[in-house]
């Protein structure tokens, strides 16, 4: 959101060569206060998908993004309390994934990642032996776009997140 709000304000500042009505800008930050009010509302089958994952296996939140922006989301998603551990990070590349598992010890053909972007969570993943699950999301941010196709032993696309239990 403070991204988002950022180059908004940047965008004005661009589009009146630097002489736009600070009115704009106070809308903006009025937009933004209004957006952290709005409840966390969670994807079709989350809830139950993650209880039900929880007793059998442990679950870990791999998200980036702004560091308090992230944990009010997570607080308030009221999912919290599933997770063994919850890591925001600055970026999802090879070298953050691998840090992640050395610090959980763990390897990465025993990681799972369920994630609805292939260039973060699921490309990084198999790269490192790990194995991926794709949930398509209806709003991808442009800079999370991947145009090529995934082909890999590892990996598995899902119309639903409530699917994976076919696959456990």
């Amino acid at each position: 959101l403070k991204g988002m709000l950022l180059c908004m304000i940047e965008t004005i500042c661009k589009v009146t060569n630097g002489e736009g009505d600070l009115n704009l800008v106070k809308e903006i930050l009025r937009s933004g206060q209004e957006l952290l009010q709005r409840p966390i509302t969670l994807l079709d089958g989350v809830q139950e998908v993650i209880s039900a994952l929880h007793e059998n296996y442990k679950l870990v939140l791999a998200t980036k993004g702004d560091l308090f922006d992230q944990k009010r989301k997570i607080s308030a998603s009221g999912l919290q309390e599933y997770f063994c551990h919850i890591e925001i990070m600055s970026d999802k590349k090879n070298a953050d994934y691998k840090r992640l598992l050395d610090n959980l010890g763990c390897k990465a053909e025993n990681l799972l990642m369920i994630g609805n972007s292939i260039k973060s969570d699921i490309i990084p993943i198999l790269e490192l032996g790990g194995y991926a699950t794709y949930v398509p999301h209806h709003v991808t941010w442009a800079h999370e776009q991947y145009e090529g196709e995934v082909t890999h032993s590892h990996f598995i696309k899902l119309n639903n997140i409530k699917e994976i239990q076919n696959y456990l």
